[in-house]
């Protein structure tokens, strides 16, 4: 396993010893990646980041290559490519080392074990080497992501210098608190800490000195006074309060602290610490359940924390304020009391649960800011305040390690003896996943794992809101239940915000912008959504994404009045997706429309499940029209199923709905290797539609397929027969795709019968027929089937043609004709005296082979298998598909 280093210059180590990566622009790319934290990284992200301005002329060529080199670098190690990027899933890092030993020392300090905990601290801090994320560079991004851990390590510092007084190791605690407050002299706990040191050394004189040094070094540099902490235990050395010598500075007063650990949101912490420091309102918004209150409990320390969740009267908000920030001490107006005591005692405002009261609390916080120059608020709810000058704090799900981390240390507060097992880490990973990772739903979890055990509460999610449960007593949140918490959202959304939101929740895996605007209440009510939190906006790619969480949709589906006619508004909003696709998919669109496709695939299969139920014709129509999705992602099986399911179902079904629907298994099964089944399913839907007169269109495109599936060991009779119907029925037609289609089958059937230079030419003029219409997917295979007839004839041009044509495939997303030309240039650098480069392209060929049933040997015009090519298992740990795009476009190859 490696391990990964970015507390300080860059490094990875394989146990003990050090792993070379390269130089600069490998090790920069490595740290971007782990930075992201297991997302997705763009190219041109890492375009940017690894070259800012003077990127080279194809960057993402050159970012292939890189990322090839360090898979072999790093063998086992999770690079991967994924829709939105690469991303890497390191398994051991020092950050989250750091981060690891942080959470123990805190829950140590939280059981009173101050000398392990002080060990756990200094155990984190000696992870740090220097500049975090040293090798990148200085953009917004990257300051924020060491500015939060550098925050980090400061916080530790001082928690572990806390620990070690705790301890009763006076004398130690202050030599290290003179070292921090000398390292940064701003950070007024160091201060308090020193002094309380001081004091409990028997150096009282020392212990007033340091609070004078610290409040000379703040009037003289910043004009300001030590805060309120500072000010109190200036006053409690003063007086000689006998507590100072048994109890910390930061002791809490009963009931306004949380008793469970802080876990998962330092960095959310220490952002929102520097947002403060900033702008004057910060608005921490986030969903029910997502530790809005904690957070803000968190930052707030000792200080007020005005709790607006009971305050059902607006009228009364002012007095509620007043009173939890002690202001109505003085007879008169509430407000002006407030006020007074804001300016006196300058301490941030922090307003909790401000969502029902907004408009009100609004109004009120600008009336402050204005009265208080000096004020900052700090409000947590379920969407912005929408005040001028506001800065919101988003706070989501969190990230997936800290979600198992907190719901690892809440299932030991319930079992002390609990010992998680690495089958145990998979399963929270999965509990977590499923309950969107919010900390109230994983709290309830981890009580409720005593009952059920991980993996059995994993199985009762369908019923969420009982299984778990009420919350506990002592808790920040005001709701009794999880289900209470997601249903005070739901009470403040208007009409139309109601009625689209319980229209939503039938979409998997989110949803496009026009699935929520073709609702009565169009884009309003699902910017409004967006705004409370009930929608989440994913914004980072080219078009907009929204995704309800999946405690959101629970509710949503059990308060849905026709649950039953809101599936299936759903299944025919897929049903139309898939009409309006079924066209480009053939077209100079089908590689966006692939990909828009792929983002919907959990929608379209769960539209094609209800139709299979409810409407099997429509499953069947929907399932034909996917074929060429089915073929270019790898889903061969998938596809093949749903076909068989949907006529099975819809044994009445309309001949043509028929006819198609075989056809489109027909071409599957090509691609599985089974052509026999294909041929025959073929020659049946041709019988069937060849004297319809009015099925014309479709006898064009059977005719089509039916040619295609004789290459290369069928008949040369019918491939010559079918693909000149097809093309004179496209020509007569019109149909842009099928007459370039058709040319490309023509000039294949040519060469099969043994008229190898008419099929080229023709195959030649299919590839420019294509360009000029805009079809890349039938010029990537017209190319491909030219070079399948010029691999042996070794004059240099196969393999240009199958760089090209590889280019294009994956550009259009084609899976199964990119493990095509992969096969087929494996055989060219066979033949041309390169087995190493062949034998690369083949272990990923195999490997792609067993895992999606795909068989691209003997497809086309190419029948040659080398003996033992493909036979047994497939290598456990295959080179990647980009290293077999590099092996193969490496502009030194020629054949």
């Amino acid at each position: 396993m490696s391990t990964f280093a970015v507390l300080g210059p860059f490094e990875v180590r394989a146990g003990d010893q050090p792993v070379h990566v390269g130089g600069r622009l490998p090790r920069r790319l490595l740290a971007i990646l782990i930075a992201a934290e297991g997302r997705p990284v763009s190219d041109d992200s890492l375009a940017e980041g690894l070259w800012g301005e003077s990127q080279p002329r194809n960057p993402a060529s050159a970012l292939q290559v890189y990322v090839s080199r360090l898979r072999r670098v790093l063998p086992g190690t999770a690079l991967q490519r994924s829709p939105g990027g690469y991303r890497l899933l390191a398994d051991d890092t020092d950050v989250e080392r750091f981060r690891g030993h942080l959470v123990r020392a805190r829950a140590l300090v939280d059981g009173d074990r101050h000398a392990d905990a002080h060990e756990a601290f200094e155990a984190a801090l000696r992870l740090w080497r220097g500049t975090p994320y040293e090798d990148l560079a200085d953009d917004a991004s990257t300051t924020a992501i060491r500015a939060a851990l550098v925050e980090q390590r400061a916080s530790a510092q001082e928690e572990g210098a806390a620990a070690l007084l705790a301890t009763g190791d006076h004398a130690g605690a202050v030599a290290m608190l003179e070292r921090l407050v000398h390292a940064e002299p701003y950070r007024e706990r160091r201060w308090q800490l020193l002094a309380l040191a001081l004091y409990r050394s028997g150096r009282q004189a020392d212990a007033l000195n340091a609070v004078r040094r610290v409040r000379t070094l703040l009037a003289e540099e910043l004009g300001v006074d030590p805060g309120p902490e500072l000010r109190r235990i200036e006053g409690r050395i003063l007086a000689q309060d006998p507590a100072l010598a048994a109890t910390g500075v930061a002791a809490a007063t009963p009931g306004d602290r949380p008793l469970s650990s802080f876990i998962g949101r330092d960095a959310d912490l220490a952002l929102l610490d520097r947002l403060v420091g900033m702008h004057r309102l910060v608005t921490v918004v986030g969903p029910a359940g997502s530790g809005k209150t904690r957070l803000a409990v968190e930052w707030a320390g000792r200080g007020a924390v005005v709790r607006l969740a009971d305050v059902a009267d607006p009228a009364h908000l002012v007095s509620a304020v007043a009173a939890a920030v002690d202001a109505t001490g003085s007879a008169g107006d509430p407000y002006e009391a407030l006020v007074k005591r804001l300016r006196l005692h300058g301490e941030p405002l922090v307003l909790d649960n401000c969502e029902h009261l907004a408009g009100e609390a609004a109004r009120l916080v600008v009336d402050l800011l204005d009265r208080v120059p000096a004020l900052r608020v700090v409000a947590t709810s379920r969407g912005p305040l929408g005040v001028d000058g506001e800065h919101s704090l988003p706070l989501g799900p969190l990230a997936a390690d800290d979600a198992v981390a907190l719901l690892t240390d809440r299932i030991r507060a319930g079992r002390p003896g609990w010992v998680e097992q690495d089958a145990d880490r998979r399963d929270l990973r999965r509990l977590a996943d499923a309950l969107d990772r919010l900390p109230l739903a994983l709290e309830l979890a981890a009580a409720r794992v005593r009952t059920f055990g991980v993996r059995g509460l994993i199985e009762q999610l369908d019923d969420r809101f009982t299984v778990l449960g009420r919350i506990p007593h002592g808790t920040m949140t005001s709701h009794a239940t999880l289900q209470e918490a997601v249903a005070w959202s739901f009470d403040l959304l208007s009409g139309d915000e109601r009625d689209l939101a319980v229209r939503l929740w039938p979409y998997e895996g989110g949803f496009p912008l026009e699935a929520a605007a073709s609702a009565t209440a169009g884009l309003g009510a699902l910017v409004s959504l967006v705004d409370q939190s009930v929608v989440t906006a994913e914004t980072g790619g080219s078009t907009a994404r929204y995704r309800m969480l999946e405690t959101i949709r629970a509710y949503c589906r059990s308060v849905d009045p026709d649950p039953a006619a809101t599936r299936a508004a759903h299944a025919v909003w897929v049903r139309e997706l898939v009409a309006r696709a079924a066209g480009d998919l053939q077209g100079e669109r089908s590689a966006t429309t692939m990909a828009a496709l792929r983002l919907e695939l959990p929608n379209l299969r769960a539209g094609l499940a209800y139709d299979l139920t409810h409407a099997p014709v429509e499953a069947l129509r929907t399932a034909a029209r996917l074929m060429w999705f089915w073929i270019r992602s790898g889903l061969l099986d998938e596809g093949n199923r749903t076909l068989a399911a949907a006529l099975a179902a819809a044994p009445d079904a309309p001949l043509g709905d028929v006819v198609r629907a075989k056809a489109s298994s027909a071409s599957l099964f090509y691609f599985t290797g089974d052509v026999t089944t294909a041929r025959r399913m073929l020659s049946e839907a041709f019988l069937a539609v060849g004297s319809e007169p009015g099925h014309r269109s479709l006898l064009a495109e059977v005719r089509y397929y039916q040619a295609l599936v004789q290459l290369p060991g069928g008949d040369p009779a019918i491939a010559l027969t079918a693909s000149a119907e097809a093309h004179a029925i496209a020509t007569e037609t019109r149909t842009t795709w099928l007459i370039a289609a058709t040319a490309m089958a023509w000039g294949a059937a040519l060469v099969m019968a043994g008229r190898i230079a008419d099929g080229r030419r023709r195959l030649r003029a299919a590839v420019r027929l294509a360009d000029a219409s805009g079809l890349v997917w039938t010029a990537a295979l017209s190319e491909l089937m030219l070079a399948q007839t010029l691999v042996d004839a070794r004059d240099g041009e196969a393999l240009p043609l199958l760089r090209t044509s590889l280019r294009r495939f994956l550009t259009e997303g084609d899976l199964s004709n990119q493990l095509a030309v992969l096969h087929n240039g494996a055989l060219a650098l066979d033949a041309a005296g390169d087995p190493a480069g062949a034998a690369l392209l083949r272990d990923v060929v195999h490997f792609h082979q067993a895992r999606s049933g795909i068989r691209p040997a003997g497809t086309y015009l190419q029948s040659v298998m080398p003996h033992g090519w493909y036979e047994g298992a497939p290598p456990s740990q295959p080179p990647t598909l980009d290293d077999a795009v590099a092996v193969l476009t490496a502009p030194a190859r020629a054949v």
